[in-house]
């Protein structure tokens, strides 16, 4: 952040609870008062934790000057990535380094996969229907960390407004596909087997992109939110405060629907 050293002890901490709303455990800083003199140029309860090849290191690629402040965060990847993005447009924002007028891009070359902690295996980025890059079949099964996709986002002034991919049209590569989540030959035909079937016959090369239409009219409208835009937005729980909606409904409507509710457990 240029000119950050002059942040006070409570703004920072104001941006430490920030991050931690995101998730993050903390927010490590350095401030650098004499970049000439090294380590001991630096301000930072950190500091004495990294050594001056790492510091020299951290101050030539971030291109910190006198008089500016360093934020980073220690975590897994994408935690780290999104809590660091997050902050970087809060203080943007807050501090009138964001640039006005319209600023679109294309987000390319996604991951095809994403390791997932909790069931420890890899499970598809966009979905499994997703074409790799030309080139890419070859780790999908054996490096699929190294495999990416044909999918692509627009970007418009940090919102998403449109997102899509070119779908697989060939057997193999689906399969193979498959095989990279960990599907067995009978799981792929119970779950997918209509799909497979059909790709048999020749599917042409398909894609698309599906737009927003409720972010573009925010961007238009200078809205924060794109509740601010929606007729009747829902709350984060998928709630519809004018109707109530979801409500109960009667027994017979449910047996009418083929729908059976279970008790959540204690």
């Amino acid at each position: 952040m240029p000119g950050g050293g002059a942040l006070s002890r409570g703004e920072i901490d104001a941006y430490t609870e920030f991050v931690k709303t995101l998730g993050a455990k903390g927010l490590a800083w350095i401030k650098v008062n004499e970049r000439a003199k090294g380590a001991e140029g630096l301000q930072s309860p950190i500091v004495k934790n990294l050594h001056a090849k790492a510091l020299a290191a951290v101050l030539e690629r971030s291109g910190a000057q006198d008089g500016d402040i360093l934020f980073f965060a220690a975590d897994k990847s994408a935690a780290a990535n999104a809590c660091i993005g997050a902050l970087r447009q809060r203080i943007g924002h807050d501090r009138g380094f964001a640039q006005k007028g319209w600023r679109p891009l294309w987000v390319v070359d996604f991951p095809m996969f994403e390791y997932d902690e909790d069931s420890r295996q890899w499970k598809a980025r966009h979905h499994p229907f997703t074409s790799p890059k030309d080139g890419h079949e070859q780790y999908l099964e054996s490096a699929p960390e190294k495999a990416y996709a044909k999918a692509y986002d627009m970007v418009l002034n940090g919102w998403e407004v449109a997102g899509g991919s070119v779908r697989i049209h060939r057997q193999e590569v689906q399969q193979q596909v498959f095989r990279g989540l960990k599907l067995s030959p009978e799981e792929q035909r119970a779950k997918f087997g209509f799909l497979l079937d059909a790709l048999q016959y020749g599917a042409p090369p398909h894609g698309g992109i599906a737009f927003g239409f409720d972010r573009l009219v925010a961007l238009m409208a200078g809205a924060e939110a794109i509740r601010d835009v929606i007729a009747f937005p829902k709350t984060q729980r998928g709630q519809d405060l004018l109707t109530g909606a979801p409500s109960p409904v009667p027994e017979k409507q449910l047996r009418d629907l083929h729908i059976r509710l279970r008790n959540p457990p204690p």
